[in-house]
């Protein structure tokens, strides 16, 4: 059994489908039994098929860990017994960090399963009864009220004033008015009002339901379906990585057989050659690279962290900052996902409640109306987590917390009566309520009759046009008057400019009915009516999306708005935070469907806003981007997000109104639903990539220099300027602290006006290998050359060899303070603002001082003391160039950007 069109048919023949005898008597417990054993339970089944050991030990086929592996049996036969332990404790705890991730991904399905409703009321065998919503089978009939969780999916039999919630599914922020009715045509899940579906909750009046559909059958479990579905893809910065592994390796077996080659031919010994050939195998691999990877993305975690972001996946931060596109849904996003008096119409003035406020003599009335005509609820003082509605208010200049259970349009004038002290308890302790004529879809008006006084007075609101029709004066400066056809017709304008708006919009008035009424009649009683004013209300852009949607475009990132909401609303909001500017396109899901994907891929990045799409038209967009070359974050908090979110290269969920099941699909998640936020997020994985590029130009050119030292000095048959132990020193002391400290480096002034890096760019793209190879070249050569030194004017080779090791110990030092930037020179970067690296080159130089002056280090690693002179000579031959390249980098810049002598002296004075 299907649900498909089953809003399209009777309700006669929904009983008929489902072998239902008697609606007032249900499925009995034979039609229940059978049915669980050829449908199965409500649930969503787990179909992972994953183990726990098989997640664990994928985390080992990675590249660059095969590598790591390698480098720990290398260093375990040198003897290096600490430096394998280091080696094997990195691999351990990459291993770890990345199963972690990955078991807490596949718990999305897990949190999806948990939104259906545990208990649901359903009618079996002619009475009501409470059973685990897992044993509801299609056919049942259910009971829901408001705050009830729908169970299944079901189509309606019987509604009294019935409103669901379905923002989780649809993305729309209003609560949809449900009747019992039969539909024509296919129609959007959105609009189909005589069915609820599973995971949405009611939020006004009451229905009962044949459930249609359960498990995997639901319009909730096709979600589910579509997440199984998606793919988890390596991010770009793994696919760097992985590339760089490869380049290594190569470079590494190369230089090694040729050194060991070339010392064969001279006349070394095989034994010594190969202990040389595999310490600088171990040098050219720089082990150390996963983990200062893993570190600055840590630390990136902890800052955003700070700004209200959690990183559920190390890489994400890194990930987000070469994001071209970011897909955001609307309500709870762009919006606050709350309804919000936006502007209050009296006839002789309209006040704009978001600059005015709501203290005005004027608007008092229309809000005691608005809070006596009112079935919500305001509670003060609770839990905003996982509430039906929930609302941050401001009053008297203090964060007051209220939860709001009911209505949303009802809620949003609760709230704005709050503002100016008008609490619903006491006005209706005033005024108490006699009867209720309640809102239908059909009446689209409500009405409170209550008494004040001995006198019954009749208060109510609902859609203009009807609520026009009803009146015959209207209230003007406190005196009321006669309703004419013009100043009709200037309430319907004012009423069509709201509308334009986006506004959901009001009217309210009143009527004294005396010291009798007619209880049997009580509609009579709906003429002759007041009219006091319109109230327009809309769920409101947040504060600070505009200035980042600012942000993002100058970044040269593409926001586009993805909604189930309507078209009128969503432009509406697109309009205010400009997102949607002239030249840009609005296409509906209708619209969508009838667009083949080739047409939608020439089309899509003219489109700024995608209004009333399904999940599946989501996921859509999300590949079309990507097909496009995009790197795409989507944003989201509804179940309806969850496929989206997770097929894109950067998921992102709201933390504070999001599902469970959006947060664990993705990777980012925004602790305050702050769409700056995001920015933050951008620029700090800008900066991360950067920094990573910087400690891999600094390690493979530091490694690249000793290697070239150790060839080029085998080519021109001298001996061996660094013996095995002093390679591995050198590793240890400038790969170590240095290169991390890197890793914390801040970003660069100017980084957030870049445009996004290629998806398929390499790690080292715009000239970092031709950097790396000619930094690599002047170390080797600066190494070289103060070995000549030594051996021609020292004539010892312990000597020689301890001028060439403290030559490359320097000019990695003193060259890890050019790494702090590709595009400014270190003359216009302030060294202290990275206290860090300035303590990890102290530190490192410490060590290695050590080693030449310590009688037993001096054993250990075959060093001497060296004079003043010769401190002198390395001096100026590893920090002469870095000094050097510095100025030229310098003056090159003055010159490209065209800075002035007086902007000349202020980079001077700044540096």
């Amino acid at each position: 059994m299907t649900n498909n069109s089953l809003y399209n048919i009777t309700i006669q023949q929904i009983k008929n489908k489902f072998g239902i005898n008697y609606l007032d008597s249900g499925l009995d417990s034979n039609q229940v039994e059978e049915r669980l054993k050829t449908i199965g339970l409500n649930k969503i089944p787990d179909n992972s098929g994953y183990s726990v050991l098989s997640l664990f030990l994928e985390q080992f086929k990675d590249f660059m860990v095969l590598v790591l592996i390698g480098a720990i049996i290398i260093s375990g036969f040198l003897g290096e017994f600490d430096d394998a332990i280091a080696i094997l404790a990195i691999v351990i705890l990459n291993a770890i960090m990345g199963f972690v991730q990955e078991v807490r991904a596949e718990r999305s399905l897990q949190a999806l399963k948990e939104l259906s409703a545990p208990q649901a009321k359903v009618l079996r065998e002619g009475s009501i009864e409470e059973v685990p919503s897992q044993e509801l089978v299609p056919g049942d009939i259910i009971l829901v009220e408001m705050g009830d969780k729908i169970p299944a999916d079901a189509r309606i039999i019987k509604e009294n004033n019935l409103k669901v919630n379905e923002a989780s599914l649809t993305g729309e922020s209003m609560a949809v008015n449900k009747e019992n009715t039969t539909l024509q045509g296919k129609v959007a899940v959105g609009d189909r009002k005589n069915m609820i579906h599973m995971g949405t909750i009611v939020t006004k009046g009451r229905a009962e339901a044949i459930v249609t559909a359960t498990g995997t059958d639901t319009e909730m479990g096709k979600i589910a379906d579509l997440l199984q579905q998606s793919e988890d893809n390596k991010t770009p910065l793994q696919e760097r990585l992985n590339d760089l592994g490869q380049w290594l390796v190569l470079i590494c077996f190369i230089a090694c057989v040729a050194v060991v080659g070339l010392g064969v031919i001279k006349g070394e010994s095989i034994y010594k050659m190969f202990l040389a050939g595999v310490s600088l195998a171990v040098a050219a691999i720089p082990e150390g690279l996963p983990a200062i990877v893993t570190l600055s993305l840590a630390i990136g975690v902890q800052r955003m962290i700070k700004r209200n972001a959690i990183i559920r996946k190390l890489p994400a931060v890194e990930t987000l900052g070469c994001a071209t596109v970011i897909c955001s849904d609307k309500t709870g996003t762009l919006t606050k996902n709350e309804m919000t008096v936006q502007q209050i119409y009296t006839i002789d003035q309209l006040f704009n409640c978001q600059v005015e406020g709501f203290d005005n003599p004027r608007l008092k009335r229309i809000l005691e109306i608005g809070t006596i005509c009112n079935n919500a609820r305001l509670k003060r003082g609770s839990s905003l987590s996982g509430k039906i509605n929930e609302v941050k208010d401001y009053v008297l200049g203090e964060e007051s917390k209220k939860e709001v259970v009911g209505d949303p349009t009802e809620a949003a004038l609760l709230l704005a009566a709050d503002k100016v002290g008008l609490k619903k308890e006491d006005l209706r302790a005033e005024f108490s309520k006699v009867l209720e004529v309640p809102f239908s879809s059909s009446r689209k008006r409500m009405s409170i009759i209550g008494k004040k006084r001995g006198e019954y007075e009749l208060f109510i609101k609902g859609a203009p046009d009807v609520l026009l029709e009803r009146c015959s004066n209207y209230i003007e400066d406190g005196q009321v008057k006669k309703l004419t056809s013009r100043i009709k017709n200037k309430i319907i304008r004012q009423n069509e400019g709201l509308a334009n708006q986006a506004l959901r919009v009001l009217a309210v008035g009143y009527r004294k009915l005396g010291s009798n009424i007619d209880q049997n009649n009580l509609e009579k009683y709906e003429n002759n009516i007041i009219f006091v004013g319109l109230v327009g209300m809309i769920d409101p852009p947040r504060d600070e999306v505009k200035s980042a949607i600012i942000d993002c475009k100058k970044a040269g990132i593409i926001p586009k708005m993805v909604t189930g909401d309507h078209k009128n609303t969503a432009v509406a909001i697109a309009k205010q935070l400009e997102l949607l500017n002239k030249g840009d396109q609005v296409v509906t899901g209708k619209e969508l469907s009838q667009m083949s994907d080739q047409k939608l891929k020439e089309q899509i990045d003219d489109i700024a806003v995608f209004a009333r799409v399904a999940p599946e038209d989501k996921l859509r967009i999300v590949k079309i981007l990507q097909e496009k070359g995009h790197v795409v974050a989507m944003t989201g908090d509804g179940v309806n997000d969850a496929p989206a979110v997770k097929e894109a290269d950067i998921g992102i969920a709201m933390g504070e109104k999001g599902t469970d099941v959006t947060k664990e699909a993705s990777a980012l998640i925004l602790a305050d639903d702050n769409f700056a936020t995001i920015v933050a997020a951008i620029e700090e994985g800008r900066a991360i990539y950067d920094n990573i590029r910087k400690f891999i130009r600094y390690l493979l050119s530091c490694n690249i220099g000793e290697i070239l030292a150790m060839f080029l000095t085998s080519l021109l048959g001298l001996p061996l300027p660094l013996l095995p132990i002093q390679i591995l020193w050198v590793n240890l002391v400038t790969d170590g602290l240095p290169a991390l400290a890197l890793g914390v480096d801040p970003a660069d002034d100017d980084i957030m006006e870049r445009q996004p890096r290629d998806k398929e760019e390499s790690v080292f793209a715009h000239g970092l290998k031709w950097k790396i190879g000619a930094r690599g070249v002047l170390i080797a050569l600066g190494t070289v050359l103060v070995f000549l030194f030594g051996i021609r004017f020292t004539d010892s080779l312990l000597k020689a060899r301890t001028l060439a090791f403290t030559n490359l110990v320097m000019a990695q030092l003193f060259f890890v303070f050019s790494c702090r930037s590709e595009e400014h020179s270190l003359l216009r970067i302030n060294p202290l603002s990275n206290i860090y690296l300035l303590g990890a080159v102290a530190f490192s130089f410490g060590m290695h001082y050590l080693v030449l002056h310590l009688p037993f280090l001096q054993e250990i690693f075959n060093t001497t003391v060296l004079s003043r002179g010769e401190w002198g000579l390395i001096i100026l031959v590893s920090g002469g160039s870095t000094l050097l390249i510095e100025l030229v980098q310098f003056v090159t810049n003055l010159f490209r950007k065209n800075i002035s002598l007086i902007d000349f002296k202020e980079l001077i004075s700044k540096t």
